[in-house]
């Protein structure tokens, strides 16, 4: 089937299922000598897609290798790879094996350990290569073959992706665990962030700092000297960063647990922490205001004040006025009290010290054990600039 409209957003078609389409063309044009206008695929869930697709000349490494494209849709999704064409081409191989995978243009690599494929391999995950090898086994059964995937331009749109963090070099990764892909895929943020915190955890960091988007990691950087690859922007998600973290301190023997955390932001989403929301997004939860304001009440701030900061419509006004009355103790308060929160919630397993900050990398206040963190340096890797 087609990607469907469905309550909430029409839905659409991962890499994965983009780069499986493109094989079984690609195959059928190397038994056939001509290429079909749709083909099906079936999706790790037993799904079944029909795509259309077109031959591509030339294929990837010369001009006698069949290769077919298929133009991405990702649906209603804010998918950075949406419109952008997923080619695959099959180069036959001496007698029987194994399918063989290769990164082409635009598709990246794995260079760090802590994924689900070694380093070295190309940037095709487990779901999306199992659909490729059904899709050409069910052409050319047990003939051998080299499958590279190809997705021009990928490369520049890879650095909007996590894809630099994880240590995917070269390009974007071919990905999917069910072949589509849903409007606003929370499921793919939370696995993404899984997955940065297997790399770190896989590179021997053990103390974690963790922020919500890259402004607020420049600012720490900036604020605490902070150097290599030990921060992960959680975004939206701090509950589910901290959980994921505090499992992996749970695992036992192997891989070093994460001993110790620092959530650093800025009062705009650091403050719901405070109060007590682990989704911070605006539709989710909020009680900036009334956090703040209850903490200067219990600093002995007058009424008038506590009205100003109520009425206040930003978190920077807020900001300015605490500032303005020397009240910049609140802001240590506050972090005492999210990073009480955040080690609540792990039931102590995973300690966590939070820290106020403003973009300009200014620390408004702190948790004592925050400054621990300052100069802390990670694993050598990609860092925001």
């Amino acid at each position: 089937m087609t990607p469907s409209s469905r309550p909430g957003g029409r839905e659409g078609v991962t890499t994965g299922t983009c780069a499986a389409a493109a094989a079984k063309a690609a195959a059928l044009l190397l038994r056939d000598g001509q290429c079909p206008p749709r083909v099906m695929v079936t999706g790790p869930t037993g799904r079944m897609f029909s795509l259309p697709v077109f031959p591509v000349p030339g294929g990837a490494r010369a001009a006698q290798v069949p290769a077919a494209g298929v133009v991405k849709d990702a649906g209603d999704d804010a998918d950075a790879t949406d419109g952008m064409t997923v080619c695959a081409s099959v180069e036959p191989l001496e007698g029987e094996g194994p399918i063989l995978f290769a990164a082409g243009e635009g598709v990246g690599t794995v260079t760090l350990p802590g994924m689900k494929l070694p380093p070295g391999e190309p940037a095709i995950n487990p779901g999306p290569r199992k659909m490729i090898e059904d899709a050409v086994r069910g052409v050319l059964g047990s003939r051998p073959v080299r499958v590279t995937v190809s997705i021009p331009g990928g490369e520049a749109v890879a650095r909007r992706t996590f894809n630099p963090r994880l240590g995917i070099a070269g390009g974007l990764s071919v990905l999917g665990t069910t072949g589509v892909v849903r409007p606003m895929d929370e499921a793919s943020l939370l696995a993404s962030l899984d997955m940065e915190l297997s790399v770190l955890r896989a590179l021997g960091v053990r103390d974690l700092v963790m922020t919500f988007g890259h402004t607020g990691e420049t600012a720490l950087r900036r604020a605490l000297g902070v150097t290599g690859r030990c921060v992960i922007q959680v975004g939206n998600y701090p509950g589910h960063v901290l959980d994921e973290a505090a499992r992996r301190a749970g695992e036992g023997p192997g891989l070093p647990a994460f001993r110790r955390g620092l959530l650093c932001g800025h009062p705009g989403k650091l403050l719901k922490v405070a109060a007590g929301s682990f989704n911070t997004h605006n539709r989710v939860a909020d009680g900036r205001i009334e956090a703040l304001c209850t903490h200067a009440a219990l600093a002995g701030a007058r009424r008038e004040l506590i009205q100003r900061l109520y009425a206040c419509r930003t978190t920077e006004n807020a900001i300015k006025i605490v500032s303005e009355e020397n009240l910049s103790g609140v802001w240590t308060s506050l972090a005492d009290a999210a990073a009480r929160r955040c080690t609540k919630r792990s039931f102590g397993e995973f300690p966590v010290e939070a820290a106020f900050i403003d973009n300009e990398g200014n620390i408004l206040g702190c948790t004592p054990g925050a400054l621990a963190f300052r100069g802390l340096s990670g694993p050598e890797g990609d860092e925001v600039k």
